[in-house]
C-alpha cells in the first residue's frame, strides 16, 4: 500500500456550482479522510466563519482534532475596484473570497505558513 497524504485540488468552477455548506461538507469530508484540500479559488469571510463553525461541532477527543487553513486575502470584489470610492464602501461594498486556500488536518499539518507569494505546508502521513 501507497504511504503518504492526498491532496486534492479543486476548481474554482467545481466550487461556483455548490452552496457554502455544500462547500463546507465537500472540504471537511476530504481533510476529515486525512487528504489535505487547495482551492483554486478561495472561501468567502461567511464560508470560512462556517466552515470553522462546522469543524468545531466535528471535533472529538481521539478522532478529528481540527482543521488548519492558511489563504490568500482576495481584496476588494471586482465590481468595486477603483469605482467604488466612500460609497462603494458605505453601501454595499462586498469582499471578494481570497484566493488560493490550503486546508488540511490539523493532526498532520506540522507546519502551514504563508508569505507574500507563498503558502508552504509540511504534512506527515498518519
Amino acid at each position: 500500500m501507497i504511504q503518504g497524504v492526498q491532496i486534492d485540488l479543486i476548481s474554482a468552477d467545481r466550487l461556483e456550482r455548490l452552496t457554502a455548506l455544500e462547500k463546507v461538507r465537500l472540504i471537511l469530508e476530504k481533510v476529515m479522510e486525512g487528504n489535505v484540500v487547495v482551492l483554486e479559488k478561495g472561501l468567502t469571510a461567511d464560508e470560512q466563519s462556517l466552515l470553522i463553525e462546522t469543524t468545531m461541532r466535528e471535533i472529538t477527543p481521539d478522532g478529528f482534532a481540527g482543521i488548519e487553513m492558511e489563504t490568500y486575502s482576495g481584496g476588494p470584489a471586482e465590481s468595486h475596484k477603483g469605482g467604488g470610492g466612500l460609497f462603494g464602501g458605505l453601501f454595499g461594498k462586498k469582499e471578494s473570497p481570497g484566493r488560493l486556500t490550503v486546508i488540511g488536518p490539523a493532526n498532520q499539518m506540522k507546519t502551514l505558513k504563508k508569505d507574500k507569494d507563498l503558502i508552504s505546508a509540511w504534512v506527515s502521513s498518519r
